[in-house]
């Protein structure tokens, strides 16, 4: 959302595309940056422009660029892209199957809650998803503020075919503890 930045982001990406898809990488995450005292139309317009040159080269290599949606309530103060309508606005201005959303289930809950409601009405915006417990981040069950295996049904439901990304961080000495019952959670049948 910055153009200042758009010339090292384009040199950066210009070369990370075509070196993921070498590498059979599917998905390149990007962020749209923070506010810095931008509205939230004009963080569109410059992400927009400064997307447009790349989208192309993810389109010649079979790449998505995958566009993190953050919190700015409590981890990352300021981002801009912390509202799925955002970025889903920001996808149809793209207009390209080859740019999507990474939804990272932890961070909109904290910012809009309704994440079930969320998926079903973006789902086409989607090309990923993160896990996470609510609140602090670490291994979700039944303690935790959200139902991964009922949230895991409603991707299903979508079609999507992609992958869920497990993002929290371990609370325990092995960090490999929790992650076998992670995918179970998060495996809908």
């Amino acid at each position: 959302n910055t153009p200042d930045y758009h010339p090292a982001l384009h040199r950066i990406y210009r070369h990370l595309i075509p070196s993921a898809a070498g590498l059979g990488v599917k998905q390149v995450i990007c962020f749209s940056g923070n506010r810095s005292g931008l509205s939230d139309p004009q963080g569109l317009e410059n992400c927009a422009i400064g997307l447009a040159p790349l989208i192309p080269l993810a389109e010649k290599h079979g790449v998505t660029l995958v566009m993190e949606l953050l919190n700015s309530k409590i981890d990352h103060p300021d981002y801009q892209c912390d509202h799925t309508a955002w970025g889903a606005a920001l996808c149809e201005r793209i207009g390209s199957p080859h740019f999507q959303l990474l939804y990272d289930i932890y961070h909109m809950q904290i910012m809009e809650g309704d994440v079930i409601r969320t998926i079903r009405d973006y789902h086409q915006h989607i090309g990923h998803y993160h896990t996470a417990g609510v609140p602090g981040r670490h291994e979700f069950d039944e303690s935790q503020e959200l139902n991964y295996p009922a949230i895991a049904r409603a991707i299903e439901i979508t079609g999507f075919d992609g992958y869920i990304g497990q993002e929290y961080v371990p609370s325990t000495e092995d960090p490999f503890e929790f992650l076998p019952r992670a995918v179970t959670l998060c495996s809908p049948s």
